[in-house]
């Protein structure tokens, strides 16, 4: 008899957590969906074909942002360039090399900081290594680097923690039929792990497709016609696009309206990069049965 009250009240437990749990997705869901909701209703009526593939013109005011969408892409794509075999070079490392020791301990506790520090501050280090420091100027290069620098973080973390997940039984494998510990980790180890690091692209794709710090003193123009010609370049990017329209002009009303088409321009475009990696992710994951 005491068992079944047991049992029930433990039924009752699990079904009150479930009903929580669900209970904070749909809440999150619905935020998301308003904002997106809220984005897209007031950004729509700016976006035509003209709006995405010409220069602004007249202070701003007409024309099209392609060179802040162009500018953005190079941004985050020299971004993951930079960070990404970086990343999970030192996630290697520290997983499969690195004695476990107090060293490591503070390695990770020094990663882990690193991911909590405001994005201004790694603006401020981008403007005085690369902009000043290394003599890159205010460019595409800079940028990428600043914007690497500060996905790297979580690049190295989920890294980490997917490498960390990979079956131990996998190694031993790998190991007694002959192969080096180089071998088992980046033809075993690694491809095992990829959908995990995929997922940490992902979330830092959307990072530093939305950052305006880093950018503002290493990367971003206020204004520019033509396209970046080369990474010495200066960019137009649309977060500081939005920013500035928002921040600077005479026309209140249409600069929120090509603001709100930016920031729709600029969900779309983290969208379709994060869509390609989770493409990758998944075609990875279904190849090694995870």
């Amino acid at each position: 008899m005491q068992s079944n009250v047991n049992a029930l009240k433990n039924k009752i437990k699990q079904n009150l957590a479930f009903s929580v749990l669900i209970a904070a997705l749909c809440i999150t869901l619905l935020f998301l969906g308003f904002m997106i909701f809220f984005i897209a209703k007031n950004g729509i009526g700016v976006i035509s074909w003209e709006f995405l593939t010409q220069p602004p013109r007249d202070g701003m005011m007409y024309g099209g942002i392609a060179p802040a969408i162009v500018g953005s892409f190079l941004l985050v794509m020299g971004a993951i360039v930079f960070a990404l075999p970086l990343g999970v070079a030192t996630a290697i490392y520290l997983q499969e090399y690195s004695p476990s020791n107090t060293a490591l301990r503070i390695i990770n506790l020094g990663i882990n900081n690193l991911a909590g520090v405001p994005s201004i501050v790694f603006g401020l280090f981008g403007l005085a290594v690369f902009v000043r420091l290394f003599g890159f100027g205010v460019s595409v290069l800079s940028g990428s680097l600043t914007l690497g620098i500060l996905i790297l973080p979580a690049i190295i973390a989920a890294s980490q923690e997917a490498i960390m997940a990979v079956p131990l039984s996998f190694r031993e494998a790998s190991l007694a039929l002959g192969a080096t510990q180089s071998q088992t980790i980046t033809r075993v180890v690694v491809p095992s792990a990829a959908p995990g690091i995929l997922t940490g692209i992902i979330l830092a794709i959307g990072r530093a497709g939305g950052e305006t710090a880093p950018i503002l003193f290493t990367a971003a123009t206020f204004y520019k016609r033509g396209f970046p010609t080369g990474p010495m370049s200066e960019v137009m990017a649309l977060p500081y696009h939005i920013y500035a329209l928002m921040a600077e002009g005479v026309n209140p009303e249409r600069q929120t309206l090509i603001a709100y088409g930016c920031a729709l321009v600029l969900l779309a475009l983290v969208i379709i990069i994060a869509l390609s990696a989770i493409i990758v992710r998944n075609k990875h994951r279904s190849s090694y049965g995870h």
